[in-house]
Order: C-alpha cells, then sequence, then structure tokens
C-alpha cells in the first residue's frame, strides 16, 4: 500500500520538554515578536484566503536585495523551498543530491522523500563544510547540491572566496542551493552578489531565526526567473499564510530592532563559547563536537557527533554557564 523506501525516513519523534527549563535546543530568539509585527499581524483577515504569490513581500524583498521580482520565491519556511530544490531537480532514483554532513538533518530527508540518492560529504577536520570533497564528489549523475552556511549544527562559515572558488568547479547544470538560514549572525559575505554570475545559483533565507517568526513559518529563494518559476510550479498552494506574510513584511521595515537582537546574540555567543571551549561559530548556536553537555534546566540539541546550544539572552545564557 506505501512506498518501500519510506522505510529509509525516520519517523517524527517529539522534541524533549521541561516545565520551567530553559529551550536552547531549536536556535529560536528567546524574544517575542517585535511590537511592529504583532500591530501587523491585528490586522489580517483570517477568514480570507492568502495572496497565493505573496505578492507584496516579493516586491519588497526584490527591492531590498536590488532584484526583480521574478528572482523571488516566498515558501512555508526555508524548508518548503529545499524539499522543492528537490522536486524540480530530481526525476530519477539515480539523481544524485550532494550536502555536507553534519548539516541541516532536513536535506536526507528530502531527497528521501523525492525518491533521489542521497550523497553526504563528512565535514572536514575543522568542523567546516568542505567545498573540495564536495566539489570533487560531483558526478554525471549530480543535480543538487545543498551548502549551509553557517553551517548547522557546527556553527562554521566559508569565505566568499572560497565559494566563488566552489562555484567555477560546479559544471552550470547543476544547480546549487546556499542555504543561508543564519547568515544575520555571521560575518561573511552573504552570497545574493553572486546570483548575476551564476544563473544555477539559489540563495536561501528565513524568517524563522533572526527575524523570530519560527511558528508562521516563513523563508524565501532568491535566484533566476528560471529557476524561481519552477519552485513556484511546485509550491503547495496557499502554503504561507496570511499572518506569515504580514508578519514578514513588518519584519523588513524593522532593521533596526533587528540589529539590536543580532547583537545581543553575538555577545552572548562570545561569552558562552569562551565558557566552554565550543567551536568558534558564525551561527547563533555554539557547537561542542564528541561530547554530550548536560545542564540541570537547560534543553539542549545532541547529535551522534557532538551537542549544539542555542544562544540567545544574557538571562539565559547566564543559566547556561551557571
Amino acid at each position: 500500500m506505501l512506498r518501500s523506501d519510506l522505510t529509509n525516513i525516520p519517523s517524527y519523534v517529539p522534541g524533549k520538554k521541561e516545565t520551567g527549563a530553559v529551550k536552547l535546543s531549536s536556535n529560536e530568539l528567546a524574544h517575542g515578536a517585535l511590537p511592529s509585527v504583532k500591530k501587523a499581524l491585528d490586522t489580517v483577515e483570517v477568514n480570507r484566503y492568502p495572496d497565493m504569490f505573496a505578492v507584496e513581500l516579493r516586491e519588497k524583498l526584490a527591492a531590498a536585495f536590488g532584484l526583480d521580482f521574478t528572482n523571488v520565491a516566498v515558501g512555508c519556511g526555508s524548508s518548503a523551498l529545499c524539499q522543492q530544490l528537490v522536486q524540480i531537480t530530481c526525476l530519477e532514483r539515480t539523481d544524485e543530491v550532494i550536502y555536507p554532513w553534519r548539516s541541516f538533518e532536513a536535506y536526507p530527508i528530502f531527497v528521501d522523500v523525492c525518491g533521489a540518492t542521497k550523497v553526504p560529504i563528512p565535514l572536514n577536520k575543522n568542523e567546516a563544510v568542505d567545498l573540495d570533497g564536495i566539489a570533487e564528489a560531483v558526478t554525471e549523475n549530480t543535480k543538487l547540491i545543498f551548502l549551509c552556511n553557517p553551517n548547522n549544527p557546527s556553527g562554521t562559515a566559508f569565505t566568499g572566496a572560497e565559494f566563488d572558488a566552489f562555484m567555477k568547479r560546479v559544471p552550470a547544470d547543476v544547480v546549487v542551493a546556499l542555504d543561508e538560514a543564519y547568515i544575520e549572525f555571521a560575518d561573511v559575505e552573504s552570497g545574493v552578489g553572486k546570483l548575476a554570475d551564476h544563473p544555477n545559483l539559489v540563495v536561501l533565507r528565513t524568517f524563522s531565526k533572526a527575524y523570530g517568526l519560527a511558528a508562521l513559518r516563513i523563508g524565501y529563494a532568491l535566484g533566476s526567473s528560471e529557476l524561481i518559476d519552477a519552485l513556484i510550479k511546485v509550491a503547495i498552494p496557499f502554503a504561507v499564510s496570511g499572518p506569515a506574510q504580514a508578519a514578514a513584511l513588518a519584519s523588513l521595515a524593522a532593521g533596526d530592532e533587528l540589529a539590536a537582537r543580532v547583537a545581543e546574540v553575538k555577545k552572548q555567543r562570545a561569552r558562552a563559547q569562551e565558557a566552554l571551549g565550543a567551536v568558534p561559530s558564525q551561527a547563533n548556536f555554539i557547537w561542542l563536537p564528541g561530547q554530550k553537555f548536560e545542564k540541570e534546566g537547560v534543553i539542549v540539541r545532541h547529535f551522534p557527533e557532538g551537542t549544539r546550544i542555542t544562544v540567545t539572552t544574557e538571562e539565559e545564557t547566564d543559566a547556561l554557564l551557571k
């Protein structure tokens, strides 16, 4: 009755819950929505369907990045856009998707859901994405490459120059998805400025992390009109809700508040990183490779390769380090 290959996909297990605990396991902001966002949400008519193509938001994003409206797609979180990218590039079981590992844990799930072939490439000895290893892994069957920069969960990031050298080695018919979910916390160059030089490049962003809209599920993709049009074709109708679109629009106009929140995270990141001896991070979390860190009253995220700890406010960092 069901596809036999679904057994390859892990069943969902709810995260740990502990009443009164400090939750540092999901890379969320500790702050609630900005005042301007709350006000925007109050104006949404939830009895009406949202704009299925998020026209106003796409226009605002295009203007913000100096792009055309046709270069922007909006999705139900950047995660949904990741799956859509696999859908538009892979058709056969032999089609390959390359990604670093460990990285965003949904990449292999999306590949399995779409029935393609996974090609994970281990991080290098510095817990960083091995761009050389990924470039060398490209074959005639490669359709898509995911790169997470900064990488989740290690927090490491590659430079613009390193990415330029990588793109020179990637065939023009292989799509490269540059996942910049945590770029607001990083001090490295974004890939947005490189879109004009690489029609096979898609940059993914989210409102879930720095903007603090994780519950509303909204993200976006920037790329060539050909790739963006294909992404929109396979999107679930009305997947991006009216409240999500309204909150994202309000967030784009709140640059000063965003900068203040990012600055606070960077300050606390430096504290936690030094105190716990973590890998130098460019994201809103730190990584303790090979460790199973545990602290009473604090919820963190354990992986087979180590522990990831979200960095938030001074108060929550105090609770982590005391």
